[in-house]
């Protein structure tokens, strides 16, 4: 039977447009055409029930692809490879690169053909994709409740395939959100204004011992360069917390104390005019909104965010405390899924295993962001950045599990995000979960990776790729953030380099005094904007399927637009990768060497829609370090051969 985009199970193969994607299809496996829409699902039959299923689809060989999967509960990245027994734990996106071999092929020189694999929500469950020894894909289908054990299984994974990867991804993931109605694609969603301005965020100031002075500190530091701030993100260690008696500290370094818990919505002595530890000031006006108010009119900020966690605080919200118990917060343990646990361990996960967290009822969670938020949003705070969002997943058992629970929260917090920031001010942060990105509809920018490690220089090559690649699939859902990186770093080219073509936010997390003003000079505008890519920055069609990692010899191209032109950035990537075996970032090659590859102005896969009606294909080439290279008269096929060490 064919249904959808030419996709049919016959003889236990999965055919797609004539390609053979999947052989030895299990018999249990049913194809269901998509109402409305161009695709399909893939789905099971099954007489067992359980809260956590893995049932074998079919073989995988021969066939190249690319994943995104979570290596960290938190984050995912990038994994290539041929063979279903490459494919992660907790895939998320999958694309594999087969060959058109439909009437339309031209024989021996068939056209790409690219299949996208979308593991969905189902019900009460998540599901996603993984690969085992015999080369099988699998599904993984997970309630996060044991009292959550039956489910239908005919919609899990949603299936599109076409001859522009980029294209058929948007579209897949657009009738997944026909499908789903549960969340919005990115292209209907508001954007907050600060992603058109430069901005600076405490956290590697100050880390957790950020205070109102210090934040006064980073920005005359920067204005005093012509180089003006016009958002800042009062990031972790403004808040009120404390730690049960009974409860462990949990610090590592340069991080937050994941044991402690939010006491109060309202800011602690540091962020109070003349505070003092342990006293409580009551007038609005002497609390966070006179340091709001200050910098602002000071320094011209257009938007302050501060940070907070989805829970509250790490540790979550403090029970027994007078000022919070109407949120009626109850202690939980996380329990983790166990492709979670085989990808990596976890020190905050750990830390919340054993103290546990206290989480709000979920009837009481929009009174308690409404609560906070007006609060915020009374001082002159502009938006937050909701950190540690995954962790929900956790929490499901006796809440109807993780994907309830998760849209009970992002439905609650969206809702008092539009009601107290109305430029839709939120960062979503360590949300790398489709319980979250499929139960998203307003919120509109998403950290696209792993931090920003300064002292890690494993990091910094892996950051970039794994930020590129990540956004082929979140980017579909919200506008990637590539996250603060210093201006005055070994790195710091290469990482504004890459923000300048992302289409993302561009802020520092400068210490002050110690700054690059050479450096963002070529980011930001005198007047605190920047020229902004209009879309998320995704890898050049010849990378997709290429480890720019791992292989010795791929030249990562990321392509964006803008107005009228397109832009291309390269990056040598080599040497460095995450370490399946050791959970951690790892160098590989010290001495990586020179990447050598073409840069083509077809590299920029949409540049026909920026054009002139009447536009021939000819292109001129402009490159930020040599200037005007040539004109091509070939219809942008002008390639330049690049090398970088």
């Amino acid at each position: 039977m064919t249904v959808g985009a030419g996709i049919s199970v016959s003889d236990a193969k999965l055919m797609v447009l004539g390609s053979c994607v999947l052989s030895d299809v299990h018999g249990n496996v049913e194809i269901t055409p998509a109402s409305f829409i161009n695709g399909a699902f893939i789905g099971v039959k099954s007489d067992q029930i359980g809260s956590h299923r893995v049932f074998p689809i079919g073989k995988l060989e021969g066939l190249r692809f690319m994943c995104c999967f979570r290596f960290k509960m938190w984050w995912m990245t990038q994994r290539m490879g041929t063979c279903g027994q490459e494919i992660p734990f907790e895939t998320q996106f999958l694309v594999v690169e087969a060959k058109d071999g439909s009437h339309f092929g031209d024989g021996e020189n068939q056209s790409a053909l690219y299949v996208v694999f979308l593991p969905i929500l189902e019900g009460d469950f998540r599901a996603v994709l993984q690969g085992n020894e015999q080369n099988e894909l699998e599904i993984c289908l997970e309630s996060g409740d044991p009292a959550v054990n039956g489910f239908e299984g005919s919609h899990l994974v949603f299936m599109a395939a076409g001859s522009d990867p980029f294209d058929v991804i948007t579209n897949a993931v657009k009738n997944v959100e026909k499908h789903l109605q549960t969340f919005s694609h990115r292209d209907r969603k508001k954007m907050p204004d600060m992603l058109n301005w430069f901005g600076w965020c405490t956290w590697d100031a100050f880390y957790t011992d950020v205070t109102a002075e210090g934040v006064k500190q980073g920005l005359e530091s920067l204005e005093k360069a012509g180089i003006p701030p016009k958002f800042i993100i009062i990031d972790d260690g403004w808040q009120s917390v404390g730690m049960d008696p009974t409860s462990v500290e949990f610090k590592a370094d340069n991080c937050a104390n994941f044991a402690n818990r939010l006491t109060d919505i309202k800011e602690n002595h540091k962020f109070q005019k003349d505070g003092k530890e342990g006293h409580r000031v009551e007038d609005p006006a002497l609390g966070i909104r006179h340091i709001v108010s200050e910098i602002k009119d000071k320094h011209d900020l257009k938007y302050v965010y501060v940070w907070h966690a989805i829970t509250g605080y790490w540790g979550g919200v403090k029970p027994g405390v007078a000022e919070m118990e109407h949120y009626e917060s109850k202690i939980a343990y996380p329990i983790s899924s166990p492709g979670v646990k085989s990808n990596e361990g976890c020190g905050c996960l750990t830390s919340l295993m054993s103290n546990g967290l206290g989480l709000v009822n979920p009837e009481k969670v929009f009174n308690f962001y409404n609560e906070l938020h007006s609060y915020l949003s009374s001082a002159g705070i502009d938006g937050v950045k909701v950190d540690v969002q995954n962790i929900l997943e956790t929490l499901g058992a006796g809440h109807g599990g993780r994907v309830k629970l998760a849209r009970k929260y992002h439905q609650a917090l969206e809702a008092s995000i539009a009601r107290n920031f109305p430029d839709n001010g939120i960062i979503s942060c360590m949300s790398h979960n489709t319980d979250g990105l499929y139960s998203a509809k307003r919120s509109a920018v998403i950290r696209a990776s792993d931090d920003f490690w300064p002292r890690d220089p494993a990091s910094h090559t892996i950051h970039i790729a794994s930020v590129a690649y990540n956004t082929i699939f979140l980017g579909e859902f919200m506008q990637p953030d590539w996250d603060m990186f210093h201006s005055l770093h070994p790195m710091a080219e290469y990482h504004g380099a890459a923000r300048a073509v992302g289409g993302c936010a561009i802020y520092v997390s400068d210490k002050p005094g110690q700054h690059d003003f050479n450096l963002l000079k070529k980011l930001v505008l005198p007047d605190g904007s920047i020229l902004r890519a209009k879309l998320p920055g995704r890898p050049t069609r010849d990378c997709l399927f290429s480890d720019p990692a791992r292989d010795g010899k791929t030249l990562l191209k990321i392509w964006n637009l803008n107005d009228y032109t397109g832009v291309v950035g390269a990056f040598n990537c080599q040497g460095a990768g995450w370490c399946k075996v050791g959970k951690k970032n790892l160098i590989h090659d010290e001495s990586p060497g020179t990447v050598t590859g073409f840069i083509r102005a077809k590299d920029v896969d949409y540049l026909s829609k920026v054009a002139s009606d009447g536009w021939n294909g000819d292109a001129v080439v402009y490159s930020h370090l040599a200037g005007i290279y040539r004109i091509s008269i070939t219809h942008i096929m002008l390639s330049f051969l690049f090398s970088f060490s």
